[in-house]
C-alpha cells in the first residue's frame, strides 16, 4: 500500500496489542499466575458447557447436505461437490466432509483454515450469539476435512479461492441442518460474483492503479423466522462485511467514474419474511491497458429460500465497449484484457432467499415494501398474493383477501 494513512492503522494495531499484553502483566503481577490461570480455565470452562447447551438443543442424529462449486478457472464446464455429514450426539458436534471432490487443477481450491473457519462461522449463526468466543467454544466441535478435497488441497495446488468458497460449505451444512432446526437457520445468503480492474491512469502520468469494485461484490442475506434478510451485506466472507467504497474516494483512486450505486428493486426472495436486497451498480471505464478480472458463482444458483420462501436473484456482470449495442457478459472466471475507455461496467448483485410462505407475510409489510421502492406492484401480486393500489397507497383488501383466500 502507498499510502501513509494505512501504516498509520497498522501502528495503532500493533500499539494496541502493546497496550493489552500491558494489561496482562499487570495482572499477572497482581493477582499471580495461579489465580489467573484459574480464572482464565473457568471462563474456558463455562463456555464449553454453554455451547454444549446449544448443541444438545439440536435432536441427536446424523444430517446430510451438499452443495456445489462451479468452473474452477480451467476446466470448462467444471462443478465439485461439497458433502458435509454432521452428526450431533450428546452435546457434541462433527463435521465430516468426507466424500467432497477432489481438489481442482485450477485455483478453486481451499485450505483446512479457511474451510474450517467457515464451519464454525456458519454454527455461530445458529446458537447463542452470547457466546463467549474463546478456546471452550470450540471443544465440543471436531471438524473432519479429508486432504485432497477441494476445501483442504494438498501442497502445490492453487488455493487463490479458498476464502470464496466458504459461501458454497455454509450452504452444504445449512442444507443438513435447515430441516432440523428451521428456525434458527436463515434461507441461503447470495453467492458472491466479484471483479477486479486494473491499468495504468493518464490523471498520474501512466502510473498503475488497482481496485477491488466493493460496491458490486455482494447482494443479500437470507431471511430467518421473525427477521427479513440484511441488505447489501458486503464481502462478508473474506473481508470482515466491507459493504461500500466512498464514490469520491473511488474516483480519485481509479480512473473510473461512478454512474449508479442502488438497491436492486425485487432481487430478494419473497417470504413471511424476506431476503435481503442487492444491488444495481454501474461505472464507465477509464484508463489504459485495462484489464477485469471476475470470480465468483453468483451468476449459477440463486440463494435459495427456506420453509417455503422464494428463491433470491442471479448476479451478473455485463459491459457494453464504445460504440456497441450489445452487451457483454464475461465468465465467473475470466479476464478482460485491454477493456477501452468509455466502457460502461454494469453488475447486479442478487438477493437473499426468503423464509416461510410469502402470503403469511402481513399486508401492512408489504406495502411498505413497494412505497419503498424494495418490491414492485406486480410482485406484490404476483408473489405476496397483495394488491396494492399505487395512486392511493393502500392495499386493496378485497383484491388481497380474492387473492390469498380464494
Amino acid at each position: 500500500m502507498r499510502l501513509d494513512i494505512v501504516e498509520e492503522d497498522m501502528r495503532a494495531e500493533i500499539g494496541s496489542c502493546v497496550v493489552g499484553e500491558r494489561g496482562i502483566h499487570r495482572l499477572l503481577e497482581r493477582y499471580g499466575r495461579d489465580v489467573f490461570e484459574a480464572h482464565k480455565n473457568y471462563l474456558f470452562d463455562a463456555t464449553e458447557q454453554m455451547m454444549r447447551q446449544e448443541i444438545r438443543s439440536i435432536p441427536d442424529g446424523t444430517y446430510e447436505g451438499e452443495s456445489f462449486a462451479y468452473y474452477d478457472g480451467r476446466n470448462e464446464g467444471s462443478r465439485y461437490a461439497i458433502r458435509v455429514a454432521v452428526t450431533v450426539e450428546g452435546g457434541a458436534i462433527h463435521f465430516d466432509y468426507t466424500g467432497t471432490d477432489p481438489q481442482s487443477n485450477g485455483f478453486v481450491n481451499g485450505t483446512y483454515a479457511s474451510s474450517a473457519s467457515a464451519t464454525l462461522l456458519t454454527l455461530l449463526h445458529m446458537v447463542n450469539p452470547d457466546i463467549p468466543h474463546n478456546a471452550g467454544l470450540v471443544r465440543p466441535v471436531a471438524i473432519t476435512i479429508p486432504e485432497g478435497t477441494i476445501l483442504n488441497a494438498s501442497y502445490p495446488a492453487a488455493t487463490t479461492y479458498g476464502n470464496h468458497l466458504c459461501p458454497n460449505n455454509a450452504d452444504a451444512i445449512m442444507r443438513a441442518l435447515g430441516p432440523v432446526i428451521p428456525e434458527r437457520v436463515t434461507a441461503e445468503w447470495d453467492e458472491a460474483l466479484i471483479s477486479q480492474s486494473t491499468g495504468q491512469d493518464p490523471r498520474r502520468e501512466g502510473q498503475p492503479f488497482v481496485d477491488i469494485y466493493f460496491m458490486g461484490q455482494k447482494g443479500g442475506s437470507g431471511g430467518i423466522h421473525g427477521c427479513d434478510g440484511y441488505d447489501h451485506i458486503g464481502m462478508i466472507d473474506a473481508s470482515g462485511g466491507v459493504l461500500d467504497q466512498d464514490y469520491e474516494i473511488f474516483e480519485q483512486a481509479t480512473p473510473h467514474r461512478v454512474l449508479t450505486h442502488e438497491y436492486w428493486q425485487d432481487s430478494a426472495g419473497a417470504g413471511q419474511w424476506r431476503g435481503g436486497l442487492g444491488t444495481e451498480a454501474s461505472y464507465v471505464v477509464g484508463g489504459e491497458q485495462v484489464k477485469i478480472v471476475t470470480f465468483g458463482d453468483g451468476d449459477v444458483e440463486p440463494a435459495r429460500g427456506a420453509a417455503g420462501g422464494l428463491n433470491g436473484t442471479l448476479n451478473s456482470i455485463r459491459l457494453r465497449y464504445p460504440g456497441d449495442e450489445e452487451w457483454r457478459t464475461p465468465r465467473t472466471k475470466d479476464l478482460l484484457h485491454d477493456v477501452p475507455a468509455g466502457t460502461v461496467y454494469l453488475q447486479y448483485s442478487g438477493g437473499g432467499g426468503g423464509w416461510g410462505d410469502p402470503r403469511r407475510r402481513p399486508a401492512e409489510k408489504v406495502l411498505r415494501d413497494v412505497r419503498n421502492g424494495v418490491v414492485s406492484v406486480e410482485r406484490a401480486r404476483d408473489d405476496y398474493g397483495v394488491v396494492v393500489d399505487s395512486e392511493r397507497w393502500v392495499v386493496d383488501e378485497a383484491g388481497t383477501d380474492n387473492l390469498r383466500c380464494g
